[in-house]
């Protein structure tokens, strides 16, 4: 893995805008907003170009420094390129790595663009190495094949090395592109200091059962409509393997073989690690074949569990259950004591935290703003709070139910409420399905136990105790104002 170019470098008319979270108060002095949260305050000439929120184009040296600044921290995100500095699908390799999956191969294959570098399959063991080659021959692709399945990171980096663009594009054989899927992600690769984009992936119609509608809404592949900076313990911390693209300067080697599981947050921490950034565009979308089988759908989910352990022990803070600040774990705690004095406490709190803040806000009205940010803190806590109780420690929660009634009622309606307000916010994340309101907290509350489950086993199998540890305030915490262009 080769260390970034130049990370001030970006391309004269890259057009980019602000983030639709990030907060512009004091007529566009100070910026709220990123990945994780900061505060920006903006000098002159910086304000007038993010006035009125509708972005601008990289073209001096002012807007330059101002764009990367932003795009860094998560603010804001390129939403076109001069076509001189978009890479060309001809720098594209795509690798597709199959096991016995030769309908699913054939549909991939079929709904790939023309015009591309190459195309590779890489045949994991198949069971009928002669079919997928046929398929992938039919197509134009080269084959390369393993006589016994290695796992799909070794798959990868098989198709990886044999490849002679400058870019790779990974597609897992039971997804299947959209169109125009692959312009928008060698837009963001227009920024050179990008080593990795993600599509959006979706469900693959149609959707169809109650589980099918359940993933459609909230699928863990699925990552939402807005694009992000891709930053650990932040709203978008992972992008999943099923469909990427990849600078070859920036992967080097390419998934470590020797996880068969989370190898693809493996890959984005290190890159993270190393200066590269890591752009989530959604834009660009790529249907997922979900499972909906209930017993392979468990199981999947509970395979996904067993990633956190490996991944706590290699990348260690960065991949944490929750993060606690002291106002989040003073939120949580009041939610779990949930009695009549809470309520004031949590005022009281929440009055402490919101002074606290305001005075060190250099904004015209810090109160106003204060009082906004820890609204959505707190928000996040009890959010964090739901999730700790009924998926990351649930084995925790279902002791306290054996010996306490009063435990059984707060997880039962922290189980309920949650789910209901999760199945609110998601009931219209795909047009093409409307989950019900049974169905859809049924399924959240199995997927969390599902993952939950394979949480603790990989902690056991590894006798670590990292990937249930919470991260401490000192992880994600705000930073100071920053002056991010010359006054002028």
């Amino acid at each position: 893995m080769l260390d970034p170019p130049g990370v001030t470098a970006l391309p004269p008319g890259l057009r980019i805008v602000l983030d639709r979270r990030a907060r512009v108060v004091d007529d566009g002095a100070v910026l709220f907003g990123g990945a994780p949260p900061r505060m920006l305050r903006l000098a002159t000439r910086a304000r007038a170009l993010v006035a009125g929120g509708r972005g601008f184009t990289v073209a001096d040296a002012t807007s330059t420094k101002l764009a990367r600044t932003l795009l860094d921290a998560g603010i804001a995100h390129p939403t076109a390129a001069p076509v001189t500095a978009v890479p060309s699908p001809s720098d594209v390799t795509v690798v597709v790595p199959v096991k016995d999956r030769v309908d699913g191969l054939r549909r991939l294959l079929a709904a790939l663009p023309g015009g591309l570098g190459g195309v590779v399959v890489v045949d994991d063991g198949s069971a009928d190495p002669a079919a997928i080659a046929a398929v992938a021959h039919g197509a134009g692709a080269r084959v390369l094949c393993h006589r016994t399945a290695q796992g799909p990171a070794a798959a990868r980096n098989a198709g990886l090395a044999t490849a002679a663009t400058p870019l790779v594009a990974f597609l897992d054989s039971d997804v299947v592109p959209e169109p125009g899927w692959l312009a928008p992600l060698l837009t963001q690769l227009a920024d050179p200091a990008v080593g990795l984009v993600a599509p959006r992936i979706v469900a693959l119609a149609p959707i169809t059962g109650w589980l099918g509608r359940y993933e459609a809404a909230r699928s863990a592949l699925d990552l939402g409509a807005d694009p992000a900076l891709v930053v650990p313990m932040s709203r978008v911390a992972y992008v999943p393997s099923a469909a990427l693209l990849v600078r070859r300067a920036a992967v080097g080697a390419g998934f470590d073989e020797r996880m068969h599981v989370a190898e693809d947050v493996d890959l984005v921490l290190r890159l993270h690690a190393a200066g590269w950034r890591v752009r989530y565009e959604p834009a660009a979308r790529v249907a997922h074949d979900h499972r909906t089988t209930l017993a392979t759908w468990w199981l999947r989910k509970a395979f996904y569990g067993t990633g956190a352990a490996p991944l706590a022990l290699r990348h260690r803070g960065s991949v944490p259950p929750m993060v606690l600040t002291p106002f989040a774990a003073a939120v949580g705690v009041l939610a779990l004591w949930a009695r009549p004095p809470a309520a004031a406490v949590g005022v009281v709190v929440a009055a402490v935290a919101v002074e606290r803040l305001a005075r060190k806000l250099p904004v015209d009205r810090p109160r106003r703003t204060a009082a906004r940010l820890i609204g959505q803190g707190a928000v996040g806590a009890l959010n964090q709070t739901a999730d700790a109780v009924t998926r990351h420690y649930w084995p925790v929660a279902a002791l306290a139910c054996l010996v306490s009634a009063r435990a059984r009622r707060r997880v039962a309606v922290i189980a309920l409420a949650g789910g209901v307000v999760d199945w609110w916010r998601d009931r219209g994340r795909d047009p093409r399905a409307r989950p019900g309101p049974a169905g859809y907290v049924l399924a959240r509350r199995l997927d969390d136990l599902a993952y939950g489950s394979g949480l603790w086993w990989g902690a056991l199998r590894l006798r670590t105790l990292e990937p249930l540890r919470p991260a401490g305030p000192g992880s994600t915490g705000s930073r100071p104002p920053e002056r991010v262009s010359p006054d002028g």
